[in-house]
C-alpha cells in the first residue's frame, strides 16, 4: 500500500512512518519542517518539503497516487492557538481542507485524521469520556479539530471519501518536542537534564495539577496501523483510560531519571503557576471502542513508557 504521511518528520508522524515502512508499505512524507526535523525522516520514505496549505500539494498527490493519507501535520499547541487563532485556523482548517480537496480530486481512497481526545471534549461531564460525548471545545486548537471531523463527514457524504478519526490522548515518547498538548513530558525531562527546576500549571482548587491521560507513542503507532483497513467512517479515542495528575507525572519522571542521572535534591521541588488560557482541568478517555473495533489496546503503562522515553533522550544527547 502507498501511504502519504503529512507531518511525517514530526514527533508522532515520524514514528508512524517508521512502522509503516517496517511493515512493507511504500511511504511518502510531506512536511514543511515547521516543527518536524530532518533527522526524524526515515531514509526509505520519499520526502517533499512542502506546506499542506500549498497549491502544490495536489501535484504531489498526482505524482505519487497514494492509497491513503495519514494526516499528522498540524499546529500542535493549545496555548499558542489561543494567542494566535488565525494562524491555528489557517494551518489546521484551511490546510486540512486544501488536503481534502486534493485527495478528492486525485482519487485517494482513505484519510486517517489525527484529532484530539485530549482537547476536543472540553470539560466533559462524562468521565472517562467516550466518543458518544458531543465535542465542547474550549480552545481554537480543539475547535479546529472538531470542525475538521465535520469536514470529513461532508467529504464522505458528498464524494464517498473514506476516513478514520483517531482522537489522541496526551502522547509522549521518543522524538517529542517540548510543545503541544503533552509536551510536559519532554519539558520536564529536558529541564531536569539541564539542572533547572520544573513548573507545574494548576487551577486554584488543586495545586497538584491537571488530570491527563498519557499514552506512549509506540502504542499510538499501532492504532495507526489498525486504522489502515479498519474503522471506516468512525472516530476512536486513543489513550489509556488512566488519569494522572501533573504532580504525579513529575514524580514518576523524577524517580525514573534519578536512577540514571545525578539530579540535585532541590530539583524535586516544583514551581507553581496558574493554569494558562485553554488549559482543561481534567481529561481522560474511555478507549473501549478502539479495543473492540480496531482491536487495539495500549501495551505500556506510564512508567514503562517514561523509561523508554528517557533511554531515547539520553542516547540523543
Amino acid at each position: 500500500m502507498k501511504i502519504l504521511v503529512t507531518g511525517g518528520a514530526g514527533f508522532i508522524g515520524s514514528n508512524v512512518v517508521d512502522r509503516y515502512i517496517e511493515l512493507g508499505h511504500d511511504v511518502v512524507v510531506v512536511d514543511n519542517l515547521y516543527s518536524g526535523k530532518l533527522e526524524n525522516l526515515n531514509p526509505k520514505a520519499k520526502f517533499y518539503l512542502l506546506d499542506i496549505r500549498s497549491p502544490e500539494f495536489e501535484k504531489v498527490l498526482e505524482i505519487e497516487k497514494p492509497d491513503v493519507i495519514n494526516h499528522h501535520a498540524a499546529q500542535i499547541s493549545v496555548p499558542y492557538s489561543v494567542e494566535d487563532p488565525r494562524f491555528d485556523a489557517d494551518v489546521n482548517i484551511q490546510g486540512f481542507v486544501n488536503m481534502l480537496e486534493a485527495a478528492k480530486d486525485q482519487g485517494v481512497k482513505k484519510i486517517i485524521f489525527i484529532s484530539s481526545g485530549g482537547a476536543i471534549y472540553g470539560e466533559a461531564e462524562e468521565y472517562p469520556t467516550t466518543e458518544n460525548y458531543p465535542p465542547k471545545p474550549l480552545s481554537p486548537y480543539a475547535i479546529a479539530k472538531a470542525v475538521s471531523e465535520d469536514f470529513l463527514f461532508f467529504y464522505n457524504h458528498q464524494y464517498g471519501l473514506d476516513y478514520t478519526v483517531l482522537r489522541y490522548a496526551n502522547i509522549y515518547g521518543p522524538r517529542q518536542i517540548p510543545h503541544g498538548e503533552a509536551g510536559v513530558v519532554a519539558i520536564f525531562m529536558d529541564r531536569l537534564l539541564a539542572g533547572k527546576k520544573c513548573t507545574l500549571y494548576h487551577f486554584p482548587e488543586d495545586p497538584r495539577g491537571m488530570i491527563r491521560d498519557y499514552c506512549f507513542v509506540g502504542d499510538v503507532v499501532e492504532a495507526n496501523v489498525q486504522a489502515l483497513d479498519k474503522g471506516s467512517c468512525q472516530a476512536y479515542n486513543i489513550g489509556t483510560g488512566v488519569e494522572t495528575k501533573t504532580q504525579d507525572l513529575f514524580e514518576k519522571i523524577y524517580m525514573v531519571m534519578k536512577e540514571r542521572v545525578n539530579l540535585p535534591d532541590e530539583l524535586a521541588e516544583l514551581e507553581r503557576k496558574e493554569a494558562r488560557a485553554g488549559d482543561l482541568k481534567k481529561s481522560c478517555l474511555d478507549c473501549s471502542k478502539a479495543k473492540k473495533e480496531l482491536e487495539w489496546t495500549p501495551a505500556h503503562d506510564l512508567e514503562q513508557g517514561l523509561r523508554k522515553t528517557l533511554d531515547w533522550r539520553l542516547s540523543a544527547k
